[in-house]
This record gives structure tokens, sequence and C-alpha cells, in this order.
């Protein structure tokens, strides 16, 4: 918790007043502490992502990864792969199945992955309605990999997320990423892509993962430059 409501604020672009208004309404990552408000910097910025609000650019800065590529998200899927009748009927028995799906390095131990999501699932849920969940790690870099990946699984049949507008969830996007820079990029580009209704189509219909790359590769191709590959 090393964030102050003033730091809070100039992270994302909004004034004091406005955290302090989100803090009240309890819908902003926050702790007291010694009768302060902190926030910890990396849920503060996951949480503004996931719901698409303004981050300051220097939020994203890590010097030592910087210099590498923002990857396609296509690129991080075709890396983790797309999966279909993952089995479950809890969301324990449900990340059990996709961590044993997961394609991961030998050395990765999936049991304290498998205890790592559950755990942040008991957190906060990752669920961002309309059906769809995306677990990952607290902390991006825990588990050492050295390129980012995501997998989309879809459930042999819905299951509860604890999402926040009542809908069992049957699509997960598992991001497992080095950084936490790597982790948001791919976090914001997903977001992006959930709101084009071709995209979200072939999901809600569980096509084919050719049907899925196709409608992935129009809808990332019509994303500014800047918002892929963080280029202008």
């Amino acid at each position: 918790m090393n964030l102050s409501v003033k730091d809070a604020a100039k992270l994302l672009s909004v004034s004091e007043k406005t955290i302090y208004r989100w803090i009240k309404q309890e819908v902003v990552p926050a702790y007291k502490v010694h009768e302060s408000y902190r926030f910890n910097r990396a849920e503060l910025i996951e949480w503004a992502t996931s719901r698409r609000l303004g981050v300051s650019p220097e939020a994203f800065s890590e010097p030592e990864s910087d210099a590498l590529p923002l990857p396609l998200f296509r690129e991080a899927l075709g890396d983790g792969g797309v999966f279909y009748r993952i089995e479950g009927n809890s969301r324990e028995e449900v990340l059990a199945d996709v961590v044993s799906h997961l394609r991961l390095p030998e050395e990765v131990d999936r049991e304290y992955l498998r205890r790592v999501l559950v755990a942040r699932e008991k957190l906060a849920s990752t669920a961002v309605g309309d059906g769809i969940a995306i677990p990952h790690p607290r902390n991006p870099g825990l588990l050492h990999v050295t390129r980012p990946t995501v997998t989309l699984c879809f459930l042999e049949k819905p299951v509860d997320f604890k999402a926040l507008d009542g809908r069992s969830v049957d699509i997960l996007f598992t991001l497992i990423s080095p950084t936490l820079r790597l982790h948001l990029h791919l976090l914001s580009r997903l977001g992006f892509l959930l709101k084009d209704a071709g995209f979200r189509d072939v999901l809600k219909r569980q096509e084919s993962r050719e049907a899925i790359f196709s409608a992935l590769t129009r809808a990332e191709d019509g994303m500014p430059r800047k918002s892929v590959r963080g280029e202008e």
C-alpha cells in the first residue's frame, strides 16, 4: 500500500475529490492505514484499466522492460491457445481444469498457480460481466515466465464467479505475464476487443478457433496503431 490519495489521483488523472467519492462508494481498492487511505499501485492500475478509465502514461513505466515490444493480443492468444469443454461445478474446480490446460514452462508449479488464482478470486472476482471472467495472478511476474500468454477457455457449463451483474460465467481469458506492463497492455487490449460486436458474437457462439482468430484479427486491425504496439 504505497500510494496516497494524492498519488492515486495523479495516477488516474482525476481529482482527489473523485478518489474520495470512489472510496465512499466502495468501488476502488483502498486500505485504511492510521486514519489515512492507501493504495496498492498494481491493484489500482488494474482496477482502472479493467474499467477503461484513463491512466497516466507514467503508470505503465517499467525501466527494465520498457524496451521490449508490446505483443498483439492475437500473438499472446496464439501462444496461450483456445480450449473447449472445460469442466467444473465451481470456480475452484474450473480453475483447476484451466491450469491443467495452460501452456507453461515445465518448471512452473501448476498447483501453486491454481492456489494463486483461487486466492485472487476470493479477494475480488475477476468476472467482468456478460458471462466473461479474466482470471490471473494478483501480482504479474510471480511465475517468472519469459513471455505473456492469453488462454481462452469455454466452460462445459456456466459457473458462478460472483459477477457483479449476477450472470454465471462460461468464457475465461487467463492472462499470464512476466511484467505488470505487459499484463496491463493485454488487459486494456482485451477491454477494447470485447466492445467489438463481431468478436463478442463468435465468443458467445463458441465458434471454431479459426473463426475466433479471424474475428480477432479484424477487430485488432481496427485498433489505433499506438494502442496495439505502443507506437505512434
